[in-house]
C-alpha cells in the first residue's frame, strides 16, 4: 500500500526504470555491465517504492494518551519554551526520520485543529538544533478535550523539500489518521503539557500511529 503523495513519482519513476532497462538492452552489449545496470535501476525503482508505503496501522484510540506521529528514532525530550503557540515551557519529544523510514504524518490526538501554519526556510540536517526553528516547517495544533493542546510540528530536512500537511483550522480529527507526508527525510516535534507522564526514552524506536510517547 502506497501513500497517495507518491502516486505521481512512482509513476514517473516506473516509466524511466523500464525506459532506462530497455535502453540498456540495446545498446549495453558486456552481459556483465548489462545486469549490473539493469540490477541498479530496479534498486531504485525499489527505494522510491519503500519510501512512499503507508503500512496499516493499529491505532487504539485514548484520549489519555498521544501517540507517535511518525516512524522514527527519539532524539530529543527535554522542557523548552515554545514560542510560536504556547509562549510557555513544554515538553518537547522531537522524532528523526530517515530516509527508510515511513514518512507518513499521524495526528497524535485527536480533538480539533485550532492552528495550522506553514514557514518557508533553510534546509539544514533535520538533526541540528536550529531546524526546529529555521527550516522550512509546517506547526499545528490540535485541541483534545482530556489532555488539552497538542503542538506538532513538521520539518523539512537537507533532502527533503515538500512537506504536505492535510491540517486546517476548525477541522475535527481522528488520533491516528493521515496529516500529512514529508518527503526525502526529516524531522517532527511534539510539544506537550509538563505534567504528563513521557512513556518513551531517548534513541527509542518510534511507530507512527501505534507507540505511545505520553498519556496523563
Amino acid at each position: 500500500m502506497f501513500h497517495k503523495e507518491g502516486f505521481k513519482i512512482i509513476s514517473i519513476a516506473g516509466m524511466l526504470t523500464v525506459a532506462s532497462i530497455l535502453l540498456a538492452d540495446n545498446f549495453i552489449s558486456n552481459l556483465l555491465i548489462l545486469k549490473i545496470t539493469e540490477v541498479f535501476v530496479l534498486i531504485c525503482f525499489l527505494l522510491v517504492l519503500q519510501f512512499f508505503r503507508n503500512p496499516n496501522r493499529n491505532t487504539l484510540l485514548n484520549d489519555s494518551q498521544i501517540i507517535a506521529p511518525a516512524d522514527g528514532k527519539i532524539v530529543v525530550i527535554e522542557e523548552v519554551f515554545e514560542p510560536e503557540y504556547f509562549k510557555d515551557k513544554r515538553r518537547q519529544i522531537s522524532i528523526f526520520m530517515s530516509p527508510l523510514n515511513v514518512h507518513v504524518t499521524r495526528y497524535p490526538a485527536g480533538g480539533k485543529v485550532k492552528y495550522s501554519k506553514y514557514h518557508p526556510g533553510k534546509y539544514l540536517v533535520a538533526w541540528h538544533p536550529k531546524s526546529s526553528t529555521e527550516n522550512e516547517r509546517t506547526t499545528i495544533v490540535v485541541e483534545n478535550k482530556t489532555v488539552g493542546s497538542i503542538l506538532y510540528r513538521q520539518i523539512a530536512g537537507a533532502v527533503a523539500r515538500r512537506i504536505v500537511n492535510y491540517a486546517k483550522v476548525d477541522m475535527p480529527v481522528v488520533q491516528g489518521e493521515d496529516a500529512g507526508f514529508i518527503k526525502f527525510g526529516s524531522r517532527i516535534d511534539i510539544f506537550l503539557p509538563l505534567d504528563m507522564k513521557i512513556n518513551v526514552s531517548l534513541n527509542d524506536k518510534a511507530v507512527g500511529g501505534e507507540t505511545i510517547i505520553a498519556s496523563i
